[in-house]
């Protein structure tokens, strides 16, 4: 394969270029989009910049393991907030629950995948990593933490807004003998299923309908195509198993969050 062809300052101003395209079209339709998409450049350039000083700086560290714990824990950090501020209900103790949900399943998933495939023991004879390899683990961590947010905020806005909308029907079922576990047994389920959905739904048509980010990056970096479609099959399923833990996690969470000691229902 030929070498990548990187992209230089004037390549990246005619990349803008494409953005000005997008905000002249949405004048000409007069669909007040204008505003946003500028807003969005923008945003999209100073991150993704930043992202990338912040990276070199976290590799210029020789893979220094607390430079690479504290990227994981901002990213960590920044997800649970996402989380947090996409649940329309203002729950006061929800910031810690979805932080301690995302971080067990992330953790759970990247010491499974770290330790019997990327250090897989007789790979290690030829090829010696370290568990906090910053190439690796940092990618991956990304990638899970990002969908795992969608995933909790599906699944804690679902069970939210459907348990403030079931009052009567849960305290008759308190009533009858139930508890509280039971009595939200069917919308916590619903909940969880909402947000592993749309991972279920990807993985579905993943490389028929479209070409997956991760092969396409690893495709422009020179990479065979085989090798990029083996670790988008890795992807996939630490994204999925990760997003079942992460409602799995949060639903039981916020479950208690609506019942006092006396296993009565809090009205909000």
């Amino acid at each position: 394969m030929q070498d990548l062809i990187k992209l230089d300052l004037v390549d990246l101003a005619s990349a803008v270029g494409l953005m000005g395209i997008a905000i002249g079209l949405s004048a000409w339709e007069k669909l007040g989009l204008e505003l946003n998409l500028a807003l969005a450049t923008g945003r999209t350039i100073l991150q993704l910049v930043v992202l990338g000083y912040v990276l070199d700086f976290v590799f210029a560290f020789d893979n220094n393991p607390w430079a690479v714990l504290v990227m994981l824990a901002v990213i960590l950090t920044i997800s649970a907030v996402g989380v947090r501020n996409r649940i329309t209900q203002k729950i006061p103790q929800i910031l810690p629950l979805v932080w301690g949900s995302i971080f067990v399943s992330t953790t759970l998933t990247l010491i499974y995948v770290n330790f019997l495939i990327i250090q897989r023991p007789d790979r290690l004879i030829t090829e010696p990593h370290r568990w906090y390899e910053a190439q690796y683990i940092i990618p991956l961590a990304g990638m899970v933490l990002g969908n795992a947010m969608n995933a909790a905020a599906i699944a804690g806005e679902r069970l939210v807004s459907t348990i403030n909308a079931s009052h009567l029907e849960i305290e008759t079922h308190l009533s009858l003998g139930a508890t509280p576990q039971q009595a939200v047994i069917q919308y916590r389920k619903d909940a969880i299923r909402a947000g592993i959905y749309p991972s279920i739904n990807q993985m579905m048509i993943i490389g028929m309908v479209t070409l997956p980010p991760i092969i396409t990056g690893q495709l422009l970096s020179g990479v065979n195509a085989r090798e990029a479609a083996s670790y988008q099959i890795l992807i996939m399923f630490m994204i999925a198993v990760t997003n079942l833990l992460t409602t799995v996690l949060l639903t039981r969470g916020l479950c208690r969050v609506f019942f006092n000691s006396a296993a009565q229902l809090i009205r909000s």
